[in-house]
């Protein structure tokens, strides 16, 4: 029986099987791989060569080190040369047919206490298990790409598979330096169910229309704080890859959210499957290449003379984002009348922005000088007349449409007529806040992130009544206050929440299916997607009942019924446990 593994083997050295011998062999194992002919292996061994060349020519590896990598890895087109291999892992095409055919070739070869294991990244690992005569032997082991860099993986155990076996991989793959997470036989497993209705999401945004793929990608790179935006991440995965993995999750789940989006199996079809053939919804300089070619598409940059004569911008609201902008629109040079219920509040607004700036200073970041001359530009006040110089009003107040209305009726008649009018709402219309003035067309969404002061995004968002002239200002203004702005529609949610929140909402799902535990699910898409925090962990942060009501608010809008809020987070908001705030959500502070 094993109890250590001493010898791998490999089946397939496409791109991830020799990054599996890659890894496995840097940490000491021999690896034996096959695959169909002569020269299939040939390639697979200078894939692996041109990597470990690559790590030496970065400093990365010395020759000797590479060397000793090399001679450790053996190929062949003899299936007899993993005949005393501890483990071995299939590594062939995500078809299933080829898969159960490389499982019934291995029980003829292999040993009857080997075990055995399938690299699928959403096939149910059951129907492969079945057509060996050791089942019970049998496991998912689904290393992430490139698999010598993601530390990820999640070990698949199916209803057989004995628990000797899950221990003996678990200790393996701690062994090679990664970190697993077991879980249980469903397409997708953890990482890809909650990836990959995000990324087909992200696709329908583009393919509709409602924004670019330029300005989705960057919104979720500075909004979410994500390592890739998902057009870009589709076009790593590979766009024939993506549509074979929903398919597979889709016909277990029958969710409408997994069934991939049309463009994506033209795309497929036409051969623009994504970096690797040199294009999917980017341009590369070449097959392989992560160069993006510009293409014809790209929108032109905001033109600064739009709002060369501007001076002024008004801030209503007293609250964190409030302060957040105000500080950014000071710093960038204007001068800020900021607009409480009481001039105390909006006092204690230049109170915080003095509080920012000054730690700013004590690291060096920002001058004495710079510091006061900020804190000038701030006007606070309590009188709703005194905006009436502003080139640009955003309205931080409380997430409530009344509230707003209420607002945007009462300053319309202040302002100058070409003055331009925004919220900052995340999730509420906007063309109701615009109709209630005598300016539709001068009313706009500016949603900048919490905090303001350091979230580079700024979402602008037209309604169907905005002049062209407000969003180039916009646009040019988003650009002078230093931040990062995509353009999007006046629909629940823009792009930032619409991706988001149903991936956190799908996350909870799972945790009360008992699928996986918080903290490996938290792990899985950390290690896995690259992800800077795990769902649970930002939920906390976020707070539980801001959740809740932005996933409400989508629900109502999108009229999709797997919108509908996980139970368990109602439940945790019912019981008081909304999250960092207050000590204890997801998890206790």
């Amino acid at each position: 029986m094993v109890t250590e593994v001493g010898k791998v083997g490999i089946v397939g050295c496409g791109t991830m099987g020799s990054g599996i011998a890659e890894i496995v062999a840097r940490n000491g194992l021999p690896v034996a791989f096959v695959e169909v002919d002569a020269g299939a292996v040939e390639r697979g061994s200078a894939r692996i060569a041109s990597s470990l060349d690559r790590q030496v020519s970065r400093g990365k590896l010395e020759q000797a080190e590479r060397d000793a990598i090399a001679e450790r890895i053996q190929g062949s087109a003899d299936w007899s040369v993993l005949g005393d291999c501890d483990l071995i892992v299939e590594a062939v095409p995500e078809v299933l047919t080829l898969k159960q055919e490389a499982f019934r070739r291995l029980d003829e070869v292999v040993r009857d206490d080997a075990i055995l294991a399938t690299n699928t990244s959403s096939l149910p690992v059951m129907d492969i298990a079945v057509h060996t005569r050791r089942p019970n032997r049998v496991l998912g082991f689904h290393f992430f790409n490139p698999a010598p860099v993601m530390k990820l993986i999640e070990l698949v155990r199916t209803v057989v598979t004995d628990e000797n076996v899950v221990d003996v991989a678990k200790r393996f793959a701690e062994t090679i330096g990664k970190a697993p997470v077991v879980v249980g036989d469903r397409r997708g497993f953890i990482a890809n169910q909650l990836l990959f209705p995000y990324l087909n999401q992200a696709v329908w945004m583009v393919d509709s229309g409602y924004a670019t793929k330029e300005d989705v990608d960057a919104a979720m790179r500075f909004g979410a704080g994500l390592p890739m935006g998902p057009l870009a991440l589709t076009d790593l995965v590979g766009i024939d890859t993506f549509v074979g993995i929903m398919e597979a999750i889709h016909s277990q789940f029958q969710d409408t959210r997994f069934a991939p989006r049309p463009i994506l199996s033209q795309l497929a079809a036409a051969g623009f499957t994504g970096r690797k053939s040199g294009r999917g919804f980017y341009a590369y300089e070449e097959p392989g290449s992560s160069r993006v070619v510009p293409d014809d598409s790209a929108r032109a940059p905001a033109d600064p003379d739009s709002i060369a004569a501007w001076t002024t911008v008004g801030v209503l609201g007293t609250g964190t984002m409030a302060s957040g902008i105000v500080e950014v629109c000071a710093k960038a040079g204007y001068e800020v009348v900021v607009r409480g219920r009481s001039k105390e509040k909006a006092e204690a607004v230049a109170a915080k922005v003095a509080k920012s700036l000054q730690r700013m200073v004590d690291k060096g970041r920002v001058s004495e000088g710079e510091m006061v001359a900020t804190l000038q530009r701030i006007k606070p006040t309590a009188d709703l007349e005194d905006l009436a110089p502003s080139d640009v009003v955003i309205e931080a107040v409380a997430e409530d449409l009344d509230v707003k209305r209420e607002l945007f009726a009462e300053l319309a008649p202040v302002l100058k007529p070409d003055a331009v009018l925004s919220t900052t709402t995340s999730s509420l219309p906007i063309i109701e806040c615009a109709m209630v003035t005598d300016r539709p067309d001068r009313v706009i969404g500016l949603h900048f992130f919490n905090p303001a002061a350091i979230m580079k995004l700024v979402e602008v968002v037209p309604t169907v009544r905005t002049d062209e002239q407000v969003v180039e200002q916009s646009r040019a203004f988003v650009d002078k206050v230093g931040k990062v702005g995509v353009l999007c529609g006046d629909r629940a949610g823009f792009i930032v929440n619409t991706l988001l929140f149903p991936y956190l909402n799908d996350a909870v799902k799972m945790l009360e299916s008992h699928y996986a535990t918080a903290e490996e699910i938290d792990t899985a898409m950390k290690l896995g997607a690259g992800y800077p925090m795990g769902p649970f962990q930002l939920m906390d942060v976020v707070g539980l009942d801001v959740t809740l009501a932005i996933i409400e608010r989508l629900k109502q809008e999108f009229r999709q019924p797997s919108y509908e809020p996980a139970g368990l987070l109602r439940h945790m908001v019912d019981a008081g446990f909304l999250g960092r705030k207050v000590g204890r959500g997801f998890y206790v502070y």
